[in-house]
């Protein structure tokens, strides 16, 4: 049952974003007008809505398992009469197959026990016998239905602790009884669900539509909510079914032939409290998860700003102190007994070893983070709501290939600097090695995906039409970008370098490289690990994401503190003589991704009830590309901060 008490969606913004959020829409999302049929139509009645009330099917899904898959591959009731709404490029990354159904409602027409279709097994034909284990399969693992009306989830709402009502934007297949008696996730909901080793098919929904009445406005009504509650019955007539029997059963070890007949019933409820705009608000509220997280969170927050208000204090007082006391050096003497960071001023800035894959990682991470500034951008102001289905991964992956320009040029002027002049393979790489080895990881998981039949294996065509965006588009605007990079004078500095490396002094073992990276990325973890519990719940949980304002402000926080941290270790490094600090200000920071990794493999075994091979290899699969994303990131945001602070303070000291 801890499956069924799972949050499904959770809405946590400061203040006026809570309050703006609630009942604010996708922007450019029209509602739609409902009415009685025979009324459509009509002259100064109501000449512009619709009374057929279709319902949409999406793929089903478990938190038992990585792979969704198609309504269609568990046999039931389908129509074939009707086109597919087209998907966008979101929906198929993520797997979703929106189709139509053969539920079809008339608005304000109550129906009872209506028979929808009949689906007839033989145990002893191979392909019935298929369909049936396929089935059981799906009961045993949890696979949840996703239906849509009017462009919003149809949810199951029920009670759960504490006298809340929980509500559920799915509902699951069946249940099963274990061979020791003990009912699993659904099947606690009933009673009668008390026969071992048994699967319990929900053939039988119970809708309620409610709707709005709009005034002043359009006329006609408007839907506002669809809630349904799953039921058991064996009809005795599956013809001419009544919903008065018992529950529909399925014996693990049965064999012969089986009847099981698909109804529902149907009503509608006005409702003259929730209008269209904040019609999603009921989903959100049950959530428990909500009112738990929200102080912690804040809490989080207040830490975390607290300590980047104290490094950023430290800093500024003591660098005034040094940069003072270094220009007050007036005599011979004193600059031969220079000390510190001054001391490493003609090294500070010798070119680092394999700049060319650090210039690479720099354009890489540069594009990645503003396409996430800018996704987050959108998404706060409403364009990305989870109602406009696949728009978030739409806009990320075509962000990435319009920012190839900057990609290039970042990594063009940077390996210039470093003094390098392959500039041909310094392009390829920038627009090949990172994308190809997300890429490479993201097809063997297809490949996983086409063998096990899942819906969110992307097809053949899918697969040619990103390939081409990334060749045609993306490649063409990093040569560009590069073009560019190269072009310009490269990087100049505030202090001369000299010819002779100068010897690192022996470090102590705070100052070594790996002590300090392995620090630096503890605070930048501790001011997203909260989020990031929500944000894995709603890719590996299939719960609604909407904290979009709340992850903007964790977004530029992860920034500050980032950038906080690399300087104040490339500071101490400095101070300690070494002046290696363009790879370690790079890895301090992105040695968050490491801390996201491990965190990911505890969320892994502590909180998801994943099973089987394929499921596993692809959560730590898809895991791998995320903490690469994150790693390019992060690491860059540390080596701009560093970079800009290195150049800040040597051009501010004399320098003999």
């Amino acid at each position: 049952m801890c499956a069924l008490h799972r949050a499904r969606g959770s809405v946590l913004v400061i203040f006026l974003l809570l309050h703006s959020a609630t009942s604010f829409y996708l922007p450019g999302l029209a509602p739609v007008s409902f009415c009685e049929p025979g009324q459509a139509g009509k002259e100064n009645e109501v000449p512009d809505c619709k009374s057929t009330i279709e319902i949409f099917v999406n793929r089903l899904d478990s938190v038992e398992s990585v792979l969704p898959y198609e309504y269609t591959a568990f046999d039931f009731c389908t129509i074939d009469s009707e086109k597919r709404p087209s998907e966008n490029l979101g929906q198929v990354l993520f797997g979703e197959r929106i189709e139509p159904s053969p539920y079809k409602l008339e608005f304000m027409k109550k129906e009872e026990c209506k028979p929808v279709c009949t689906k007839s097994y033989d145990t002893n034909k191979p392909e019935d016998k298929a369909h049936l284990d396929f089935l059981k399969k799906g009961m045993l693992l949890n696979y949840q239905h996703h239906w849509i009306v009017d462009n919003m989830p149809v949810t199951w709402c029920y009670d759960v602790e504490d006298g809340q009502k929980f509500c559920n934007p799915g509902f699951p297949i069946g249940c099963y009884v274990t061979e020791a008696g003990r009912p699993k996730d659904a099947c606690v909901v009933n009673s009668d669900f008390n026969e071992k080793d048994t699967f319990y098919i929900f053939n039988h929904v119970d809708i309620t539509i409610h709707y709005h009445v709009v005034e002043h406005e359009a006329a006609g009504a408007r839907l506002v909510a669809a809630k349904m509650e799953p039921k058991s019955y064996k009809h005795t007539k599956v013809e001419s079914p009544d919903c008065t029997g018992g529950p529909m059963y399925l014996n693990n070890k049965f064999s012969g032939e089986l009847k099981i007949g698909y109804t529902y019933s149907v009503q509608f409820v006005e409702d003259k409290h929730i209008r269209w705009a904040s019609r999603w608000d009921y989903i959100l509220e049950s959530m428990p998860h909500t009112n738990i997280q929200w102080f912690s969170i804040m809490n989080s927050l207040v830490i975390v700003l607290f300590l980047s208000g104290m490094v950023a204090m430290i800093m500024l007082r003591t660098l005034h102190k040094d940069i003072a006391r270094y220009n007050q050096m007036d005599s011979v003497e004193d600059a031969q007994e220079e000390f510190g960071w001054k001391l490493v001023h003609g090294d500070v800035f010798r070119p680092p070893r394999k700049g060319m894959l650090l210039s690479v990682f720099l354009g890489s991470g540069t594009q990645i983070f503003i396409m996430i500034f800018v996704t987050l951008i959108f998404a706060c102001l409403g364009f990305l709501s989870p109602a406009n289905r696949g728009a978030l991964m739409t806009c990320a992956v075509v962000l990435w290939v319009l920012l190839g320009t900057p990609a290039g040029y970042v990594a063009a002027r940077f390996y210039k600097s470093f003094g390098g002049e392959k500039w041909k393979t310094n392009v390829l790489l920038t627009c090949f090695l990172c994308p190809g080895v997300v890429f490479a990881d993201f097809f063997v998981m297809n490949l996983i995906l086409w063998g096990e039949g899942s819906s969110a294996a992307m097809p053949f065509g899918t697969l040619v039409a990103i390939l081409a965006l990334w060749f045609c588009i993306s490649v063409p605007l990093t040569f560009i970008g590069a073009y560019f990079g190269f072009k310009k004078t490269g990087i100049e500095h505030p202090v001369r370098t000299n010819q002779i490396p100068r010897q690192i002094p022996e470090q102590s073992f705070y100052t070594k490289p790996l002590p300090g990276i392995v620090m630096g990325g503890i605070l930048p973890f501790g001011c997203i690990f909260i989020q990031l519990f929500f944000i894995l719940n709603s890719i590996w949980s299939h719960q609604m994401y909407y904290m979009f304002g709340f992850l903007f402000l964790v977004f530029i926080i992860l920034v500050i503190t980032c950038s906080e941290a690399t300087i104040l270790l490339c500071y101490f490094h400095l101070c300690a003589e070494d002046y290696h600090w363009q790879w370690r200000s790079f890895l301090t920071s992105g040695f968050t991704a490491v801390y996201f990794l491990v965190y990911a493999i505890h969320y892994f075994f502590s909180k998801l009830q994943i099973t089987g091979l394929a499921s596993t290899i692809l959560y730590f699969g898809y895991t791998m590309i995320m903490a690469l994303i994150f790693f390019l990131f992060t690491g860059t945001i540390g080596f701009f901060a560093c970079f800009w602070f290195v150049t800040k303070i040597y051009s501010v000291v004399k320098v003999d």
